[in-house]
């Protein structure tokens, strides 16, 4: 490959360095350090991690993103072993502890770092050689963070892996639905039949039985009627609402319940967080959910937290318990659909509360251990915030 016109121009340069005189001999070195600050500043410009590794495995050049990216300290350069410093990376380019490497061509893979962040990052490889006074080949290592983007496209994944279970589970309760109507219709059949028998001790226990079967006829339609309603997706209606309302209309509802249990509820607010964009009807559905599993976690006499805390974009609402936690196993399967440690659970509600956040531009957080309890952790987006954030979709 012929040299560039950059190149040849700036050899024949050097190559006159014994005619110049110190006037010009400076004014070469300012440009050439001018020329050296323009790329390393249009290096560190860019989001890319840039570095260039020498056979062996040592780092010659390494931009800031690169730094920031892998954990590398600026005085490192030149010195640190990319084995060292990130294995995954080198196992990726084949170099190994000993300092040997195969021979690469051009490649581009994907792997996952754990220091200084745990992150997914994407690298394309292409090998050179040096230049005529420092010969042997060498690498150019272009690194991207793709975690966002990997982010995204697991929940993209996750999203429609959700779609699919709920039009099943819609479809499902829909058809069962459809019994429920024809045994309503023939209970009230038989009833009124034996409203025109002659009264007597048969036909008062008969009707009593009949009564019965109607109701849990009613108790499984509203069963269903709740549980279209929980999974099928829904825009929240968006208004401002005050968390701390709709956390205390939620207990008020569950007082009754709470008393039977001998849970002793404790607010922790300081003042009442901030106002939020939120659909009331869905915020009361998360809360519930959350307050629930609480409870149902805790043995008679236990603690019931709430607690707030707010920073310029968010608002944090903390719900801790004194229960018996959850163990390591099922807190990473918390969100996955049907998946329930109690007998009578459906393993649904979770997953519902975590599609409210995310419909809300919110996340929920779960720390739990086995014998202490656990605390859930609702982030909401102030008002402001989540303006910006309807206006950027």
């Amino acid at each position: 490959m012929p040299p560039s016109r950059k190149s040849s121009h700036l050899e024949r340069i050097l190559g006159r360095l014994d005619d110049l005189d110190e006037v010009n001999l400076t004014i070469l070195v300012q440009r050439l350090a001018r020329e050296r600050e323009l790329l390393e500043t249009v290096f560190n410009t860019i989001q890319e991690g840039i570095l260039v590794v020498e056979r062996g495995g040592c780092i010659e050049y390494a931009n800031a993103a690169a730094c920031r990216l892998i954990g590398l300290k600026e005085t490192d350069v030149g010195q640190a072993m990319l084995w060292r410093i990130v294995p995954e990376v080198a196992r990726s380019l084949g170099i190994m502890p000993e300092g040997t490497a195969r021979a690469l061509p051009a490649a581009a893979r994907e792997f996952e770092i754990t220091y200084p962040e745990h992150r997914f990052v994407r690298l394309y490889l292409v090998p050179f050689e040096g230049p005529e006074d420092e010969p042997g080949e060498r690498f150019a290592v272009i690194l991207s963070d793709i975690s966002e983007q990997k982010a995204d496209t697991e929940e993209l994944i996750e999203n429609e892996r959700l779609g699919s279970i709920f039009e099943l589970a819609a479809g499902v309760a829909h058809e069962i639905g459809n019994p429920l109507n024809s045994l309503t219709i023939h209970l009230q059949l038989l009833k009124r039949q034996l409203a025109k028998l002659q009264s007597g001790p048969a036909t008062e226990k008969m009707d009593d039985a009949l009564d019965v079967c109607a109701q849990e006829v009613a108790r499984l339609d509203g069963i269903i009627t709740h549980f279209l309603q929980a999974i099928r997706p829904q825009p929240p209606d968006l208004h401002d609402v005050q968390l701390l309302d709709v956390v205390t209309e939620v207990l008020e509802f569950q007082q009754h319940e709470i008393e039977n249990l001998g849970i002793e509820v404790l607010l922790d607010i300081k003042e009442p967080p901030p106002v939020i964009l939120g659909d009331r009807n869905q915020l009361k559905q998360v809360f519930y959910n959350v307050t629930k599993n609480a409870m149902e976690a805790m043995d008679k006499g236990g603690k019931l937290r709430v607690s707030t805390r707010n920073d310029d974009n968010w608002v944090f609402i903390f719900v801790a318990d004194t229960g018996q936690g959850i163990a390591q196993e099922d807190l990473a399967k918390m969100f996955q659909p049907f998946n329930t440690t109690k007998e009578s659970g459906h393993g649904l509600g979770m997953l519902v509360v975590r599609r409210i956040l995310r419909d809300h531009g919110g996340q929920i957080g779960i720390d739990s251990k086995p014998g202490a309890g656990t605390i859930v952790t609702l982030q909401f987006p102030l008002k402001s915030r989540r303006v910006r954030m309807l206006e950027a979709e």
